[in-house]
């Protein structure tokens, strides 16, 4: 078996279980495809280790793209998806994305890895903290203009390190009381526009170190992206349906745990 064959493969296992946690929880799953897929970029030498993290952050997400897109139709059919508030998130995040996709780039992999680690060491403390808090004060929405400032620092520090925002958004609409699974919803779709327009910076300012007959689009790692994306897109719906049967606390509790975990893998690496 071919080298590029088993890394396929490696790549499809670990889009099966991404797919499943982007229906589930309204992530992306680049808080789990970032360190893993350095891993197996490392291991299968496909690249100076300069240029690993950068290249799976980008990968990460060219392939939340597809696994958002698919989890957020799963999530629209379910009535989940609050469209009167999707479009002002959506501005945000977008505009964070594009301008985050060009910066990173151009940092140190070392800087990178930091803001990564930190920011996940930060979600899991808020989200654990979150799921054990019996508070149900009401807080209404922030404004339009304040939340997409909000949401403009979200896309661009989802963008930085590779996720599709679900980590960031989801506690935030959640503090203004937005319904748990309509925040996953939210999450989702937002993915998909935080994936498109970071993915530009990266394919853009990576064309001038990568070429794309060795398999790369800028950072973005084809073979890597077509592994994940082929299991990853099947698997999202399933997901966002086991959403519809579990109870909030339960999904809070699962969000928590899988934060802490990613950030404690992080933070020692």
């Amino acid at each position: 078996m071919s080298e590029l064959l088993l890394l396929i493969i490696f790549c499809a296992v670990l889009g099966s279980g991404v797919g499943f946690l982007a229906g589930l929880l309204g992530i992306g799953g680049g808080l789990i495809i970032v360190p893993v897929l350095s891993s197996i970029l490392l291991h299968f030498n496909i690249l100076p280790a300069e240029q690993v993290v950068v290249t799976a952050i980008a990968t990460s997400l060219a392939s939340i793209l597809f696994t958002s897109t698919s989890s957020a139709i799963a999530h629209h059919k379910n009535g989940n998806v609050p469209w009167e508030l999707a479009p002002w998130v959506m501005i945000g995040v977008a505009l964070g994305a594009l301008i985050s996709g060009f910066i990173a780039a151009l940092l140190p992999e070392k800087i990178v890895r930091i803001v990564f680690a930190v920011s996940v060491v930060l979600i899991a403390f808020k989200m654990l903290y979150s799921s054990k808090s019996n508070s149900i004060a009401e807080r209404p929405m922030a404004g339009k203009a304040l939340l997409t400032l909000f949401t403009t620092i979200i896309g661009g520090l989802s963008a930085m390190i590779g996720i599709g925002g679900g980590a960031l958004l989801v506690p935030m609409l959640t503090f203004f009381s937005v319904d748990m699974k309509k925040a996953i919803g939210c999450a989702s779709a937002c993915g998909i526009v935080i994936a498109l327009f970071g993915s530009v910076g990266y394919i853009s300012s990576g064309s001038r170190y990568l070429a794309l007959e060795d398999g790369f689009a800028g950072f973005v790692y084809l073979p890597a992206l077509l592994g994940i994306v082929c299991t990853s897109w099947f698997t999202a719906p399933l997901g966002a349906k086991a959403t519809q049967h579990l109870p909030v606390s339960l999904i809070k509790k699962i969000f928590a745990a899988l934060l802490v975990v990613i950030a404690a893998k992080m933070v020692i690496s």
